[in-house]
């Protein structure tokens, strides 16, 4: 297995945040805490960078899901982007490919 690595930059539009390795039950409290601790304001978008991602298991979505909670409470949107074509098909199966803005690439614009 894969550590998680999670890196930040700030961009004109709002927080990115990178995710890399394995994002499985172990360590999706961990991106659940890095996302929390993100200050967001309203029409800001938390970008979400998962091209790294090489694993995400149903905790990973869960983590996934909290941080367009934390987004919608804040008054900000949210986007994923670079998703891997595996955790894509996960995704769309589930019905969440309708609930995230995806972009194909990271930073691929809106």
């Amino acid at each position: 297995m894969n550590t998680l690595t999670i890196s930040h930059r700030d961009t004109a539009d709002g927080p990115a945040i990178g995710v890399a390795g394995d994002l499985d039950y172990d360590r999706a409290p961990e991106l659940r805490r890095r996302i929390e601790e993100q200050p967001l304001a309203a029409g800001q978008c938390l970008t979400l960078e998962l091209s790294g991602l090489d694993f995400c298991d149903s905790s990973g979505i869960t983590a996934l899901l909290a941080a367009r909670q934390h987004a919608l409470a804040a008054g900000a949107d949210i986007v994923l982007s670079g998703v891997p074509a595996n955790l894509l098909r996960v995704l769309t199966l589930v019905g969440l490919d309708r609930v995230f803005t995806l972009r194909p690439e990271a930073g691929a614009p809106a």
